[in-house]
């Protein structure tokens, strides 16, 4: 059962039909004949989607057998900004960061504070929020903006489903379970950390 008061609905289509009272996404799902899963816990609020969920086990099952040979990861990548970032280097960061939750991969966005800057920090609060509403067709922000020593940040976990990765370990796809009012709650997959952002030569970075 979710206890939740208001969560976020997406429909069987993967059209985003905003934040809604719990109950009304309940009766919405029964209208259309589908149960409401809880795709996203840990969202504020929670992300739920309309699925059959027969047919949704069934295919827990099939990308479970599938990940002996495949491997479904999601990858965490990183952003990086400054409070001072120009328009261009701005509407970059968010197109990167589009391509990556489009890959079904969470994102790290962080401003990095400089010297007095630091007594500006609802500039980075609201650079934080921008980019947020920029991409909110791609992806839910999981925790609101922190500040943590000069930096400040969001997470960011994609609405898309994940590529599919050849490689030699498999990642098992989360777990759901049905409860009693016709919905089912899905355990966020893990993810191993892979900022974008390394030293030395490889990858471009997106940082500053």
């Amino acid at each position: 059962m979710i206890r939740i008061p208001a969560v976020r609905v997406i429909d069987e289509e993967g059209t985003q039909l905003g934040v809604m009272p719990t109950l009304d996404a309940l009766r919405l799902a029964q209208e259309r004949g589908y149960d409401l899963v809880e795709v996203a816990p840990t969202a504020s609020p929670p992300v739920t989607r309309l699925l059959d969920y027969g047919q949704y086990k069934y295919e827990l099952a099939k990308r479970e057998k599938e990940a002996k040979r495949k491997q479904r990861s999601v990858t965490f990548k990183e952003v990086r900004l400054t409070p001072k970032i120009g328009q261009g280097d701005f509407d970059t960061k968010v197109r990167r960061a589009i391509e990556f939750l489009e890959d079904g991969d969470r994102i790290k966005v962080a401003v990095q504070f400089r010297g007095r800057e630091l007594t500006h920090p609802h500039l980075g609060r609201e650079l934080l929020n921008r980019f947020a509403d920029l991409v909110k067709d791609h992806g839910v922000v999981e925790r609101a903006p922190l500040l943590e020593g000069k930096s400040m940040h969001i997470t960011i976990a994609s609405t898309h489903k994940p590529q599919q990765r050849e490689a030699g370990a498999g990642e098992r796809p989360p777990a759901a379970k049905a409860s009693p009012a016709g919905t089912a709650e899905a355990a966020p997959a893990t993810a191993p950390a892979a900022a974008i952002e390394e030293a030395g030569p490889g990858p471009a970075s997106t940082g500053e």
